[in-house]
């Protein structure tokens, strides 16, 4: 698959995760790539951008089974980003299946 689209889809997946719940790194690292192929080193750097574009804020909690873990709270901005993101997905997969099924002849 196309990097690039990847990449986006990703950035989507972890806003609408957090959107959902407050969640520190691994936990998203366990759950995305659980469903796709991805590596530790892929979620990071996503949440240091959506950090550093307002989309999340981040706070400390303390772990019985560690350090403090870092967790991301999604914003306002965020939450329009996530909404405009997942409304843009829906159309592009209806559009990508409708255009699945020109090519089957239906």
């Amino acid at each position: 698959m196309n990097p690039q689209f990847n990449k986006g889809i990703l950035e989507l997946c972890v806003l609408a995760l957090v959107s959902r719940k407050e969640r520190y790194g691994y936990e998203l690292v366990e759950l995305i790539s659980s469903r796709i192929d991805i590596s530790e080193g892929t979620i990071y750097p996503i949440l240091k951008r959506l950090t550093e574009e307002d989309y999340f804020e981040t706070y400390l909690q303390e772990s019985k089974e560690g350090p403090p873990r870092k967790y991301y709270r999604i914003t306002a901005k965020g939450r329009r980003v996530c909404h405009d993101g997942m409304r843009d997905w829906q159309v592009f997969i209806r559009q990508v299946d409708t255009l699945l099924k020109e090519g089957e002849g239906k």
